[in-house]
């Protein structure tokens, strides 16, 4: 019988605590790029097999992508689960190392915290696809501002910023479309994504960009992953109401704005939202309703490499 051996790693933004389970031994590097080439010798000659961080940012991307070419199995998995093993063990003290150790002991409790990594064009997609979404909450920002600017010299400043906002925009925008071509099949998903009902170009790039699965996953996890996915609550014999919860709030949102299209303008869409009103659903729960079932749709659609069809709906 092969024994895993496991490694977790705290990253701070200017050092890694590496703590290796099960032998307990544990070390640290500066995370800069001399320090990560460190860090990945000492784990292979270490016999470490999976790799597991927290995601917390960007001063982890390095590491992560250098962990992933060295042929490591890594987990860049949700801090809550992380505190929850630490709440499970009863510990309250918590330091950088202890916290290194506390990964590595989740690293090998966990088989499923590995998963596949981005590629180098996959991960600039996602950066430029989040770029583009701060652009616009700084312009949604300054609109705001300029409804309650009084003097023209600021009302002059905030437009001035909204111009330079919109041009950056539309550059970053440019290099998305660019970069979303470049990847495998990107043209080819992305015209069949458009052919659906509420997905514009930009639900359709957020998608390729931040849902990057799609096609490639059931039902329960696509949802799961998009943050679609009812979560029960019920104990004995309260039934507690199901809401969604967790995955990923960018994707959910692109969702949220496609179904609100699709109900406006598709007769099939609109259909079924008016008879889940009809039937006492909130409004709300309806459009939720109705991005999943969007959801479900599309990841079929790449799955089997068909544009949309009344079918589909």
């Amino acid at each position: 019988m092969t024994t895993v051996i496991a490694a977790g790693i705290d990253v701070g933004r200017d050092s890694l605590d590496v703590a290796i389970a099960p032998t307990g031994r544990s070390f640290r590097a500066p995370n800069v790029a001399q320090g990560v080439e460190v860090v990945v010798d000492r784990l292979k000659r270490a016999g470490v097999s999976r790799v597991v961080l927290e995601s917390i940012g960007t001063y982890a991307q390095r590491l992560v992508r250098a962990l992933a070419d060295a042929g490591f199995a890594v987990g860049v998995v949700d801090p809550k689960r992380i505190r929850a093993l630490r709440l499970a063990e009863g510990k309250r003290a918590k330091t950088d190392r202890l916290d290194a150790r506390l990964i590595a002991r989740f690293a090998l409790l966990m088989s499923d915290a590995a998963r596949p990594i981005p590629d180098a064009d996959a991960l600039r997609l996602r950066a430029l696809s989040t770029r583009r979404r701060q652009l616009v909450e700084m312009a949604a920002m300054e609109k705001t501002r300029l409804k309650q600017a009084l003097d023209p010299e600021i009302a002059e400043s905030i437009n001035a910023t909204l111009a330079a906002l919109a041009a950056e925009r539309a550059r970053v925008e440019h290099q998305l479309e660019a970069c979303a071509r470049l990847q495998p099949d990107g043209e080819r998903r992305r015209q069949l994504l458009i052919t659906a009902p509420g997905v514009g170009p930009a639900v359709a790039i957020t998608l390729l960009a931040d849902l990057p699965e799609l096609g490639t996953l059931n039902r329960k996890a696509v949802a799961s992953l998009a943050g679609l996915a009812p979560q029960v609550d019920e104990s004995g014999t309260r039934k507690g109401h199901a809401h969604i919860a967790g995955g990923r709030p960018c994707v959910r949102t692109a969702l949220y704005l496609a179904a609100l299209a699709a109900v406006r303008c598709d007769p099939t869409f609109k259909a079924r939202y008016q008879a889940m009103r009809l039937a006492g659903k909130p409004a709300k729960v309806a459009l939720i309703a109705t991005a999943r079932h969007l959801l479900l749709a599309l990841n079929a659609m790449l799955a089997e490499n068909r544009p949309w069809t009344t079918k589909s709906a």
